[in-house]
């Protein structure tokens, strides 16, 4: 099927982080079906800070095409809409990337793919091991379930759940996760001209350190306080950096307050490109940074994919390692409060426990730790 197959539909909803999580299976993918056209099945933007799959994926030769939808609709004449939009393509194969969301759904999203023609199914979570993100069955209650020695990050279990296409790719490692092309997004040169000549035009030079405060999600804003003094913090003890903000047009107005405790401690040259550049452009600016430092995040996912260090800090709200940064040189902070794994967008009854909880002190700590280690390039 792989050496013949010209028409392979991968479904995959969310935006930025998610699709940057999922790049070692669309890699997979693409080495499995290395002949087909791959279009993608995925969501249109609900959020102006969530950029479209296409924004992440275009040039990068893992996606084609794309079909869009709104994700939740009842509409009959929408669902209709789908269907014929996949049927009238009839895609020889579906690789599956979508989240977890119980075994029900994954079988009610089988049945619509194969009654829109699909004959071969790859990855469709039809097991609670395929769901979890951990290997083994609960032996002794949530904790240890959920202990440190079985947690699996996202990417993994995206990489498990189509692990059959590496025999058909003829590689021993479905994932690859530890090899950078595995996170490649191929950037274009004309992309890192951009970039280039933006930093070109401040004169900058010597090092830079890139900062992401912003979130879509309530439940992960550590807080303007906290960051202006993170930001005072660290200029003061590493003076005359760069200073890079990253983010959505959204966010360049919190980014530059909490840069203002940077340039009055002895900070270098800060450079606001929030809302300036594409994701895959933001990428590329991050590439060139010393380090990254910002909450859990589509920024911080880029830095991860692009191999500049990341100091992360993470609300409990999801479970340990799922949404971490992967890599061995990244450093998350992540309190495990009573109520971790929450799902919370909004938390108003605990106050963001879990975050709050975090202090300056900590997150300079971590950072120090970074600068002092030997650039990882």
């Amino acid at each position: 099927m792989a050496k013949t197959a010209r028409r392979v539909l991968i479904y995959r909803l969310g935006s930025l982080g998610d699709m940057v999580v999922a790049l070692p299976a669309l890699h997979l993918a693409a080495r499995a079906f290395p002949e087909a056209e791959r279009r993608m099945l995925t969501n249109l933007p609900i959020n102006s800070k969530a950029p479209a799959a296409a924004e992440v994926l275009r040039g990068s030769g893992l996606v084609q095409s794309y079909i869009w939808y709104a994700v939740g609709t009842r509409s009959l004449p929408e669902l209709l809409r789908l269907w014929w939009s996949i049927a009238r393509w009839r895609p020889q194969a579906l690789v599956y990337l979508a989240a977890a969301r119980g075994v029900k759904v994954a079988r009610r999203d089988e049945l619509f793919f194969r009654l829109c023609g699909v004959r071969r199914l790859v990855g469709v979570p039809l097991t609670e091991g395929m769901q979890r993100n951990f290997y083994g069955a609960a032996t002794g209650g949530r904790d240890r379930a959920m202990g440190s020695g079985n947690l699996e990050p996202e990417a993994a279990r995206l990489a498990r759940c189509i692990g059959e296409l590496a025999a058909v790719a003829d590689i021993a490692d479905p994932g690859r996760l530890r090899d950078p092309r595995s996170w490649n997004l191929h950037l274009s040169a004309a992309e890192q001209q951009v970039v280039d000549e933006m930093l070109e035009a401040e004169g900058w030079q010597g090092e830079r350190i890139a900062v992401s405060v912003g979130t879509k999600v309530q439940a992960k804003d550590w807080g303007r306080d906290n960051w202006k003094a993170l930001l005072g913090s660290l200029a003061a003890e590493f003076p005359q950096r760069g200073l890079l903000l990253i983010g959505a047009a959204e966010e360049s107005e919190a980014s530059r307050s909490a840069a203002q405790a940077w340039s009055e401690n002895g900070g270098g040259p800060v450079l606001d490109l929030c809302g300036r550049l594409t994701p895959r452009q933001s990428a590329a600016a991050i590439a060139q940074a010393r380090l990254f430092v910002g909450h859990d995040s589509g920024p911080m996912h880029l830095a991860a994919a692009v191999g500049t260090p990341v100091v992360a800090l993470f609300s409990a709200r999801n479970i340990p390692r799922q949404w971490f940064p992967y890599g061995s040189q990244h450093r998350v902070i992540y309190h495990r409060v009573e109520c971790w794994g929450c799902g919370l967008e909004t938390c108003i009854e605990k106050e963001k426990k879990c975050l709050m909880s975090i202090t300056v002190e900590e997150v300079m700590a971590e950072v120090r730790a970074a600068l002092l280690q030997p650039p990882v390039r």
